[in-house]
């Protein structure tokens, strides 16, 4: 009744209220835990088998998942109905499979029942059991098959634990991502578990470590260490990409560190807490640790590629040696390859890669390297060289992931200099590789020869001489074993000329060749450097495989049945191994085994090597025949395994349909599966891989010691090898060795060493094909599980006994089974018994159990006489009886040992008994609940009757004290009338206490008050009396020092010397700021051409200062000129008024015949004189008012070029700062410029208008011109008219001389005027007017370019803005288009011109024949519209540019990366849209500045010629002709400057007055403003772009300084770490040593008291 009622609450708790009340309710909820586990565990009992409710695996026909977990709907003897747990709308049905019988005996009736495709799935692991590790090792759980072990892989990778045991081999999954798996730590803690497990001590933390590398290293060291001192062997495999060069580094980091700390417990580490190789400088000095991890950056570098599955494949195998002394030091290390991918030197696929060295020779030399090598980036056509060159060049050269070639150089020269290379031979190996790059680029023609037959020639001799010179070999041998073959027949050579195409396969030979031997080189380098020197010191070693794994291609080829072919080898190998365990473990239990049969595939290894029949050795066959073929060698194996009609052979290993015999293709059935192999690709020529004898003649009179070192090591390896072969042949002449012999002689070799050890085996699985982490693909795992053998390893494994229990837990697990066993016969609990009896009588009990059963058949339930439980049982579906062979189940020493058919029948027994006691314990639970409803019924009438009563007294007890409360009310009413009364009689008497305290401390504060403010007066009348006399004192002082400062400024003022050293101060701060400028600007280009423009306008600057200085001068000059005219005139009205007033005093006074007779002849003096002084001063006046007028011209002329030199310094200086970041106000600007124009005042250039002067005669005179004296011109004279660009200097801005330097060539490089050096100031002239012609051709071509248009990628996007910044909005209006910009003029005026947008045609449009003509076209953009263009992507991420909604290219993303490509371009706004932005994405940069530089050229010009100009610079007063032609734009000034440079040319000696045309001048100044502003706006937009950029590299400096602070702080605390594990583990193996020496005294001990004790009894 307890244990119902418990169970009532426990399945019904909405009564378990109600149930409380119930007499004894608290003493049986103890027992609701239990009954809970009860049935909780018969629920999910159904696991074990598949019933109704129980969960299984179904094999995902057509996914990706392999293997869906399913739940049983339904069980019938024909089908299994399942739904999808994680999508129950899936609901599918599995038909049974064929019956097999459990075990050999035929007369046993029960049969394992089994589905198609359907496996049972273990129960869930709780978190406290993963917690524990129960998952850490596969072969404990309960069913264990493929979809069982790829869901614990698959579980364990989401959690992040990458290592997982499988009995004894260790499953590794690639994460693609680094972990903290392999710290210093990490390490430690395994090192220290192993020493202690090795000691019998066990972990001290009490915690076993996980599975790890780490695990398999410490392992196979402390196996080696023990007493039989064993050699061990880690066997590494996967298929690419899987990690094993990764685990293969991880396990020699392991047992180096193992061997190499006996080193340092013998005290060779440094005191100072440095690695040992702080200090060493040489080889010796290096300890063996760092010598053979140095070793695997050479091997990788030269033996490692990129293939589409692994970015570092290790593309040959290798088995790396370590030796070990007796005390387990480390004594070096050797390296033997298998295998070397030689094909890929001369071909790999799109997507990959050669071999390392290659890439990183080319992307990591230095321009000095370049040079010594050959490489020239000026002959790759703009390619990167990588992809130009033919060995590099196939599969696109492609980056690598996690690391550059740059850095892998480095890495790998840093080993060579490591491992004591010299640099000599460094450098010699690396102009080899430089060599067989050369090599790949030599190319054949055809010619035909005098027989008529066509031959091959080299193309290009010069390739030839640099392969020549890079590889050390004679350049005519060289030639000839390209293009010749000779043949030995009877003891004569013959040459035969190849053709083109065999000379290309002469190439690829050759360079095969060579590479092999320098990989073989490079092997036997680096095992002279890790070596150990004395074989006899090594005790024992551990050998460490990478090999590759099992591969299953689309095309499978030589290469993959050679690799294949090793995986049959090792699997085998690794099946005995397997064997060898289960034997060992039955023998320990001391069970029966010899019936067990393991699986062997000794017969796939015989149909690959077997002689005379096998596959490689009829491929040997076949390359010895003269015209021996695939297509035959295919024939010759359909023949043997295939006759016929048959598709299979007798051992089912060679397959082979009609179609692909057609076709020359074959099948082989490996361990892991079927994989189809094609003959024909090449596999004759793979297998002979033979040195041509013109090859060999090249090597062997080579001049170079490297390729003479290469071909002897090559040599000596397939001599070693015919030897063995003579010696296996008993004396038989040696044939040439194929590949496929070495390699299976080498495979032989292998596994007879890896027979001498015991090994150990790591399986490393590879969980997507995209190398991306935390990603698993269940079916790639799963080809990769069957691939590896780990399958195999577990069929091997599950082939004898795969269900072990201890002797405890199957007792107690099956002793349910017998419920109605007596204790006397078999008791329920095993103390005070034997495990195995006890099993033994189970065993036996439950088979008699069956057999009754069996005799008994089904029986009714409706028996009378029966009980309950009984009925129940009868009721329900019974299993099969237990009837099975005894051997089936054996009992061991500790274990129970069953095949799966006995634990099967065991487990459905035990489902049936839970099912049956549960349905027994619910019909309690039924029984319990019905009389607990009564119960609770009573209990609710006793409740009211006892409610009832109580109302009844409570009542009766309200009236006597509602008496009780009147009297206690009367007291109460009296008391409250006296205490009012007493209150307010001491209220009163509180206040007038209060009121007369009060006045008396008003009295006493205000006394105190008016002491304190007489005392306060009286102090501060002190301080003030005596402040006004320190400020007197203090003005005296200051007045007599300002007096004194005032003299010294004067006394400075008068001294020159003082003013030159403050200006020669000024200057050298100018010549500071100016350096700091140059500094700042060679880091970046834009820097640098923003220096350009600065420089430009300084030489514009001072062309303008030459000007002004010219026109200065011209002024004196005419201020002269006027001057001696205004004397002559003034001299000649003084002279005119005095023969004036003599005439009339003549003709008043004198009035005589004779005397008139002089005043005719005076007056026709005068009248001539008059007439010629009138001529004159008419002439006089106005010449006067016209050299006036242009006086005041020049003066306005002269005052503007000032005004106009002020404002471009002042622009000068504000860029100066803004592009130093300092500000400047314009009083400060003011104060620096007129620095600047005072201290050039005191300069002068002496610059005549024509070459002369003009002198004032020795009369102090002037010789007038024809203009003013009126003399007559001769006729032969011409009218001259010079030019007034001929007194200007002598640099020409604009394009007048284009047409000149349209013909010639543009150089690519060009000195700049500034930095030339030139002896006088005419050739700097002349080098300034070379670079502005040149910059204004580029800009010419630039706009001529754009006028031709470019192609493009562009994005349009247009942005409405709101009110707020949530409502703006961006919409592209073009998104990712290949567009073709082209600039249109529709007038002569750039406000006309357009920029025109058009899509080009994709390959349909080519298909279809489409014209150019036909591509779509877009709105333009008028380029008044254009308000800014920025370099970059500016407003917008370039990564996060929309691409096209066709698209569907994935790639395209990586090219918005860089931001140098990308151009924006800014519009006016529209009425669709608030602001326009055209981003451009160009090929490359120097198209993007091209176009950025014309547009803003096209800008600049638009803003000058018609719009408004920015310098704020223009002429005193425009003619209106010169505004006519500025209006009609640069059509008329192109006419004006023809008109100009028209006029005749003059001799300057003969015409030395000649007037200038004031409006020439005019027309000169205003082109040589608009050709200022034009190049001061583009130097504003270069000053925009610069300060961006420093922005820019301001952040990311401030970026890299905190990664080095961050990155130094880590080392540090890694450091301090490693010194306190390192002193830690000091202190434990002393206290080891300690513990030893303990017991020791402790033994000693014991025997003396054994040895006392004994004497003791001898005397009694």
């Amino acid at each position: 009744l307890k244990l119902s009622a418990a169970c009532t609450a426990v399945l019904f708790p909405v009564d378990r209220d109600r149930a409380q009340s119930v007499p004894g309710y608290s003493q049986l909820r103890l027992s609701y835990s239990t009954v809970h586990v009860f049935i909780v565990e018969a629920a999910l009992s159904t696991e074990g088998n598949m019933e109704k409710g129980a969960h299984v695996w179904a094999v995902d026909n057509g996914g990706d998942d392999a293997w869906i977990l399913c739940e049983v709907l339904s069980k019938t003897d024909s089908e299994l109905r399942l739904k999808q747990c994680d999508k129950e709308s899936n609901v599918f049905s599995r038909s049974r499979a064929n019956a097999t019988p459990s075990s050999s005996d035929s007369n046993n009736e029960a049969v394992e029942i089994r589905y198609e495709g359907v496996e049972l799935a273990n129960a869930k692991l709780s978190d406290a059991e993963r917690a524990e590790g129960r998952d850490d090792d596969l072969i404990t759980l309960p069913h264990l098959h493929e979809p069982a072990i790829l869901h614990a892989i698959h579980e364990r990778f989401s959690c992040g634990k990458i290592y997982t045991w499988t009995g004894p081999v260790l499953i590794a999954v690639n994460p693609f991502q680094r972990l903290p798996l392999y710290t210093n730590e990490i390490l430690e803690s395994y090192r220290q578990e192993g020493l202690l497990r090795s000691q019998n001590l066990g972990n001290g933390s009490g915690d076993q470590l996980g599975p790890h590398v780490y695990s398999i290293a410490d392992q196979s060291y402390r196996q080696m260490m023990s007493e039989k001192r064993v050699s061990q062997s880690i066997l590494i495999s996967g298929e690419s990409g899987a990690g094993k060069t990764e685990s293969t580094k991880i396990v020699m980091l392991y047992l180096t560190t193992l061997g190499s700390s006996h080193h340092h417990v013998k005290g060779t580490q440094s005191t100072d807490g440095e690695p040992p190789s702080a200090h060493h400088s040489t080889l010796e000095d290096m300890s063996i640790m760092e010598r053979v991890l140095q070793s695997n950056p050479i091997l990788e570098a030269f033996g490692n590629a990129r293939t589409l599955r692994n970015d570092n494949s290790s593309r040959f195998g290798k088995f790396i040696e370590l030796g070990f002394s007796r005390g387990g030091a480390l004594l070096g290390a050797k390296v033997q390859t298998y295998l070397l991918e030689k094909v890929r030197v001369g071909f790999h696929a799109s997507g990959e890669r050669n071999y390392h060295v290659f890439y990183q020779l080319l992307r990591g030399m230095t321009e000095d390297q370049k040079k010594r090598y050959g490489f020239h980036d000026g002959e790759t056509h703009g390619l990167e060289l990588a992809n130009h060159y033919h060995m590099t060049g196939q599969g696109g050269a492609p980056q690598l992931r996690e690391f550059t070639d740059e850095d892998g150089l480095k890495y790998t020269m840093k080993a060579m200099k490591a491992l004591s290379w010299s640099e000599e031979k460094i450098e010699v190996v690396l102009k080899l590789v430089a060599g067989l790059i050369h090599l790949g680029q030599i190319n054949f023609d055809s010619i035909e020869s005098d027989g008529g037959q066509e031959v091959s020639v080299i193309q290009d001799e010069t390739v030839l001489q640099n392969a020549a010179t890079m590889l050390d070999v004679d350049t005519d041998k060289l030639k000839a074993a390209l293009t010749e073959r000779l043949m030995i027949t009877r003891g004569e050579g013959i040459t035969i000329q190849l053709s083109p195409e065999r000379a290309v396969e002469a190439r690829d030979a050759l360079a095969k060749t060579m590479y092999g031997a320098l990989f073989l080189w490079v092997v036997n380098e680096v095992n002279e450097c890790i070596g150990w020197e004395d074989d006899k010191a090594v005790r024992s070693s551990v050998g460490v495989l990478d090999i590759f794994g099992f591969e299953c291609f689309a095309i499978n080829s030589f290469e993959q049945l050679c690799i294949n072919f090793t995986n049959e080898a090792l699997q085998q190998q690794f099946n005995k191994f397997i064997f060898k365990m289960e034997q060992a473990e039955y023998k320990a239990e001391q069970i029966s085994w010899e019936f067990i049969e393991f699986p062997d595939n000794q017969d796939c290894l015989d149909t690959i090597q077997s002689k005379p029949n096998g596959i490689l050795t009829m491929l040997d066959d076949e390359c010895r025949l003269p015209k021996g073929s695939d297509r035959n060698w295919a024939n010759r194996l359909y023949k043997q395994y295939v006759p016929d009609q048959q598709t299979e052979s007798q051992n089912t290993r060679f397959l082979a349909t009609p179609v692909q015999k057609s076709r020359a293709v074959f099948c082989v059935r490996h361990f892991a599966g079927v994989v189809q192999y094609t003959a024909e690709t090449g596999f004759l020529e793979k297998n002979k891989d033979e040195i041509p004898l013109m090859a060999q003649n090249l090597f062997e009179t080579a001049p170079g010691d490297l390729v003479k070192d290469m071909y002897t090591i090559q040599k000596k390896e397939l001599e070693e090898k015919n030897v063995k072969s003579k010696d296996s042949g008993k004396g038989k002449p040696s044939k040439s060795k194929t590949v496929g012999m070495q390699f299976k002689e080498q495979l032989s070799d292998l596994m007879a060493k890896v027979e001498t050890t015991e090994p150990h085996y790591i399986r490393c699985l590879k969980p997507n094909d995209a190398a991306k982490p935390k990603m698993l693909t269940r079916q790639r795992l799963t080809e990769q599980l069957r691939y590896g053998g780990v399958l195999e390893a577990v069929r091997v494994a599950r082939m004898g006994f795969p269900v072990r229990l201890p002797h405890d837990a199957f007792f107690q697990r099956y002793r349910m089974l017998l419920p109605s066993t007596c204790e006397d016969d078999l008791p329920w609990n095993m103390e005070q018994n034997a495990p195995q009896e006890l099993c033994i009588r189970l065993v036996e009990l439950l088979l008699e159990e069956g057999q009754k059963q069996k005799r008994e058949g089904k029986t009714s339930w409706k028996e009378d006489g029966i009980g309950r439980s009984e009925r129940i049982r009868r009721m329900q579906a019974m299993p099969f009886p237990i009837t099975f062979p005894k051997m089936d189940v054996q009992l061991g020493l500790t274990k129970v040992f069953m095949r799966k058919p006995p634990h099967d029948a065991l487990e459905a027994h035990r489902i049936f008994h839970q099912t049956v006691s549960a349905i027994f314990l619910q019909s309690w639970i039924r029984g319990m609940q019905q009389r607990k409803r009564f119960l609770v019924t009573c209990e609710a009438a006793l409740t009211i009757q006892r409610f009832y009563r109580g109302c009844v007294g409570r009542a009766r007890w309200w009236k006597l004290r509602e008496g009780e409360a009147s009297g206690l009310l009367t007291k109460a009413l009296r008391m409250l009338i006296y205490r009012r009364r007493f209150i307010r009689m001491k209220t009163g008497t509180v206040q007038y206490q209060a009121l007369y305290r009060g006045h008396n401390t008003r009295r006493v504060i205000a006394a105190t008050k008016i002491q304190t403010h007489g005392r306060m007066a009286k102090h501060h009348n002190a301080y003030l009396k005596l402040r006004s006399a320190t400020i007197a004192l203090q003005c005296l002082l200051r007045k007599r020092t300002a007096r004194n400062v005032l003299l010294a400024l004067k006394h400075e003022q008068k001294d020159i010397g003082k003013l030159q050293k403050n200006n020669e101060k000024l200057k050298t701060e100018m010549a500071s700021l100016k350096a700091m400028l140059q500094a700042q600007a060679q880091g970046d280009k834009n820097r640098q051409e923003n220096e350009k423009v600065i420089k430009q306008k300084q030489m514009q600057i001072g062309i303008l200062e030459a000007r002004i200085k010219q026109l200065e001068k011209e002024l004196e000059k005419e201020r002269e000129a006027v001057q001696k005219l205004e004397i002559s005139v003034q001299a000649q009205k003084v002279q005119t008024e005095r023969q004036l007033e003599e005439l009339q005093s003549m003709r008043r006074h004198q009035r005589s015949a004779s005397i008139q007779h002089d005043p005719e002849r005076r007056l026709h003096k005068l009248s001539t004189s008059d007439q010629s002084s009138g001529i004159v001063d008419s002439a006089t006046m106005d010449q006067i008012a016209e050299r006036q007028a242009l006086v005041a011209k020049l003066e306005e002329e002269l005052e503007a070029e000032r005004r106009f030199r002020r404002e471009a310094d002042g622009e000068i200086i504000k860029l100066r700062a803004q592009m130093s970041g300092v500000p400047l106000n314009d009083s400060d600007v003011d104060a620096l410029v007129s620095q600047k124009l005072d201290q050039a005042g005191g300069k002068s250039v002496a610059v005549s208008v024509d070459g002369e002067t003009n002198e004032l005669d020795e009369r102090g005179e002037t010789e007038m011109p024809p203009e003013v004296t009126g003399a007559e011109e001769s006729k032969d004279d011409k009218i001259v008219q010079r030019s007034p660009s001929e007194y200007f200097p002598l640099i020409r801005r604009g394009f007048a001389n284009l047409e000149k330097d349209l013909g010639k060539e543009e150089e690519q490089v060009v000195m700049s005027g500034w930095q030339r050096e030139v002896s006088n100031r005419k050739e700097r002239e002349e080098a300034l007017r070379e670079e502005v012609n040149q910059f204004e051709s580029k800009a010419q071509r630039f706009t001529r370019i754009l006028e031709e248009g470019i192609d493009v990628t562009m994005w349009q996007l247009n942005r409405n803005a709101g009110l707020g910044p949530e409502e703006t909005s961006d919409d592209f209006v073009l998104k990712s288009t290949a567009v073709h910009v082209k600039l249109h003029k529709r007038g002569e005026l750039l406000v006309q011109a357009v920029l025109s947008f058009s899509t080009r045609g994709g390959y349909l449009s080519k298909a279809l024949g489409r014209k150019k003509g036909d591509a779509s076209s877009l709105e333009p953009l008028p380029i008044h519209e254009v308000l800014a263009v920025r370099a970059g992507c500016v407003g917008y991420d370039q990564g996060a540019l929309p691409t096209a909604s066709k698209s569907k290219s994935k790639g395209k993303g990586a090219d918005n990366k860089h931001s140098s490509l990308f151009l924006t371009i800014r519009a006016t706004q529209t009425p669709l849209a608030t602001s326009r932005v055209y981003i451009l994405r160009f090929k490359s940069r120097a198209a993007r500045n091209n176009l950025m530089m014309a547009l803003r050229g096209l800008l600049a010009d638009m803003q000058v010629h018609e719009g408004v100009s920015i310098s704020s610079i223009h002429m005193p007063k425009e003619d209106k002709a010169h505004s006519r032609r500025r209006l009609l734009g640069r059509g008329a000034e192109h006419i004006h400057e023809e008109e100009v440079s028209n006029t005749v040319e003059m001799d300057p000696e003969e015409h030395s007055d000649v007037m200038i045309p004031l409006v020439d001048v005019h027309y000169l100044i205003n082109k040589e403003r608009e050709a200022y502003d034009r190049l001061l706006l583009m130097m504003l937009q270069g000053s925009v772009d610069l300060k961006e950029k420093e922005d820019e590299e301001l952040v990311l400096r401030g970026k890299l300084e905190e990664a080095l602070a961050e990155s130094f702080e880590k080392d540090r605390v890694a450091a301090n770490d490693s010194k306190l594990i390192m002193q830690l583990s000091k202190k434990l193996e002393t206290l080891l040593m300690d513990n030893e020496d303990l017991r020791d005294q402790n033994d000693r001990l014991n025997t003396r008291l054994v040895m006392l004790e004994c004497e003791q009894m001898n005397n009694a």
